[in-house]
């Protein structure tokens, strides 16, 4: 089944929704999810669910493609491909979805953020910005979910200037329904030719990550 296909099957059970009113009070208009895997790894994350520290749901706040490291083996030190989330508070639970598709698998797990990663998202700090070349109040207003196969998950906590921390590793479960909660039939998104052209001379380097 094309990408195509299956998100204009499934746009109306994935659009985007909110359980809480208002704005939070957030030193910033919105924090980021960044979305990673390994080179060749290719991932399709079906969604990413958030309950925000005031209690409040908020259905979707990113999916689609991620970002890929540079290698198979072992992992980068956060960023990914970055997804804005406006009009929520910073996170106590996400919720991730996805699926492995050089497996392929469907993976799902539940992240509780601890109160030292919403501290630091808190922190302005005083840095000198590469891609600026100017100095700057920043603050680390990302998290990064990195999937590997096998239902590996990290995440990083950091910004675009200030690099990123390890917040954990963590091991999904298998998604028993399948991809999309069993509303796709079984059936999952395409591999790309090129990294199946990886797979099938390298294999899958479990363990590394």
């Amino acid at each position: 089944m094309s990408r195509l296909v299956l998100v204009v099957v499934l746009l109306f059970s994935l659009t985007a929704c909110a359980s809480g009113p208002g704005s939070p009070k957030l030193p910033y208009r919105a924090w980021y999810v960044g979305l990673a895997a390994p080179r060749h790894m290719e991932v399709w994350v079906e969604g990413v669910d958030v309950l925000d520290k005031r209690g409040y749901s908020f259905v979707h706040v990113a999916g689609g493609v991620a970002g890929y490291t540079r290698k198979p083996e072992g992992w980068h030190k956060g960023g990914g491909k970055m997804k804005p989330v406006g009009n929520v508070d910073l996170p106590e639970f996400l919720f991730l979805r996805w699926q492995s598709l050089v497996e392929p698998q469907a993976y799902k797990i539940t992240i509780r953020i601890p109160q030292w990663v919403r501290d630091e998202m808190l922190r302005p700090e005083r840095v000198f910005c590469q891609g600026s070349k100017k100095w700057k109040d920043d603050y680390r207003n990302a998290i990064t979910l990195g999937m590997a196969p096998g239902g590996i998950v990290k995440v990083w906590v950091g910004g675009a200037c200030l690099g990123f921390t390890e917040v954990g590793r963590f091991q999904a479960k298998v998604e028993p329904m399948g991809p999309y909660k069993g509303r796709a039939n079984g059936q999952y998104m395409r591999l790309e030719p090129e990294h199946k052209a990886y797979i099938d001379q390298h294999g899958i380097p479990y363990g590394s990550w």
